[in-house]
């Protein structure tokens, strides 16, 4: 068949894709909160139309032309992370041999941005209701997550699994990411009280901002308290120096996004501020799921492209790599 002509991805090839996907859907978070912080999450009235009738911005006289096109363009942003996804999705399946992890998370990507697509119809069509925007953030965060993993998993071979840290370093970790789910989701409910709705006639959520405010910041200790933990933790182990480097990153990453999180509240929520916090959210999760990926390994993949020279270096086994589940 023609198809089986197709040469297999290349292990560079396929990481760069991931990496891109990776970028993306981060990307595509911060575009929609600069939607959100101009107000112009109803610059298109409807979905998967722009207009009525009209799959671009046309003339409207109750909507502004600039809030249109900045509505316009997240969307065609979208289009990016599909292509992305999608490249990724080719590469994994063109990847030979075939590995069953890389292509499940590959095809975790245009799934999880079709499911995306259909909660931002959702939430045009019901008017940028809070619960609604909510959900379209949760759900960029969970793709960022995977994308991680896919990108890990991108130098990884489907051979046995090694685990860096002993089984309670495994589960603390696994309720350090627990905590940072509760963490974002409270993050989201500061959101949905304050003055970023999308659009000026956006109902709020009816909760005094003060208060989900300190619910946040109680959830950020706690959290912070985990990682304190895990830093103790991977001492004891003497866990692998490259798995110490990712946490210091997540720590690093989460200090700054605290930092930002007070400054942002003490001016008021400015709009850049509100944008370099959801980018700050993305990056959180990236490394938090980088340190979740780094508490494995498997065996490194061969580039079936290569060839042995009669050196003994080109027969070695591979270096293990850092797995992704």
């Amino acid at each position: 068949m023609l198809l089986s002509r197709v040469p297999s991805t290349p292990p560079v090839l396929m990481r760069r894709l991931a990496i891109a996907n990776l970028v993306a859907q981060i990307g595509i978070g911060v575009t929609g909160s600069v939607v959100r912080v101009t107000g112009s999450g109803l610059g298109c009235s409807t979905w998967p139309q722009c207009e009525p009738g009209s799959m671009i911005p046309v003339d409207h006289a109750e909507i502004a032309p600039l809030h249109m096109w900045i509505e316009f363009s997240n969307r065609l942003l979208g289009i990016l992370v599909v292509l992305t996804a999608g490249a990724a999705l080719l590469g994994a399946l063109y990847t030979r041999p075939r590995r069953r992890r890389l292509t499940g998370l590959a095809l975790a990507m245009p799934l999880g941005v079709v499911a995306q697509a259909v909660i931002g119809g959702i939430t045009v069509l019901l008017g940028l209701a809070w619960w609604t925007v909510m959900l379209h953030f949760l759900a960029s965060m969970v793709l960022v997550w995977f994308a991680v993993l896919l990108v890990g998993a991108a130098g990884e071979a489907d051979g046995p699994v090694t685990r860096t840290v002993p089984a309670g370093g495994r589960g603390l970790v696994l309720f350090s990411t627990a905590v940072l789910g509760v963490l974002l989701v409270a993050g989201t409910l500061v959101t949905a009280a304050g003055p970023h709705g999308g659009d000026p006639e956006t109902p709020r959520l009816d909760v005094p901002i003060p208060a989900l405010a300190q619910l946040h910041v109680d959830t950020l200790f706690l959290y912070l308290g985990t990682l304190v933990g895990l830093g103790f933790l991977l001492h004891a182990v003497s866990a692998p120096r490259a798995l110490v480097r990712r946490f210091r990153v997540l720590v690093v990453v989460v200090l700054a996004q605290g930092a930002l999180g007070g400054v942002q509240y003490a001016l008021g929520v400015p709009e850049l501020l509100v944008s370099l916090h959801v980018l700050g959210a993305g990056l959180t999760a990236a490394a938090a799921a980088w340190v979740w990926a780094g508490t494995a390994t498997r065996p490194a993949p061969v580039d079936p492209r290569a060839t042995p020279t009669g050196d003994p270096a080109d027969t070695a086994a591979p270096e293990p790599a850092a797995a992704s589940v």
